[in-house]
């Protein structure tokens, strides 16, 4: 199967930087789109960004101009780097990929485990 791993989640001021990464493993044939959710607290799963295997970027309207995703293939890597943090991006934040493990098989989606993001001051 396909193993997502999260890193860079943190506690931020406002108005601050983070940059979250994430590394596809696992038997993959290869990756559609890959891409960023979060969950706010009590609210549900939202998508942030995702970005297709050919570099093509979508972003949630609330993010844009903020965040910028972007794509290693050859790694099977996505990142999210967040500028101007705002109060209202705390969640967590979870890796998508929409992979197939096989020529034979259908895309699924897989994700990774969550890492937390705190914007405070």
């Amino acid at each position: 199967q396909v193993q997502l791993v999260e890193s860079g989640g943190g506690l931020v001021q406002p108005g601050g930087s983070l940059r979250l990464s994430c590394a596809a493993s696992g038997r993959i044939f290869n990756i559609d789109h890959m891409g960023w959710y979060r969950q706010p607290p009590g609210k549900q799963r939202e998508l942030v960004a995702n970005i297709t295997n050919d570099g093509r970027p979508n972003y949630a309207d609330s993010v844009k101009n903020r965040f910028t995703i972007s794509r290693d293939n050859a790694k099977n890597t996505v990142h999210l780097q967040m500028n101007s943090l705002k109060l209202e991006d705390t969640a967590v934040y979870y890796c998508n990929a929409e992979a197939r493990i096989s020529r034979f098989s259908t895309y699924r989606d897989y994700w990774g485990q969550g890492t937390q993001v705190t914007v405070s001051s």
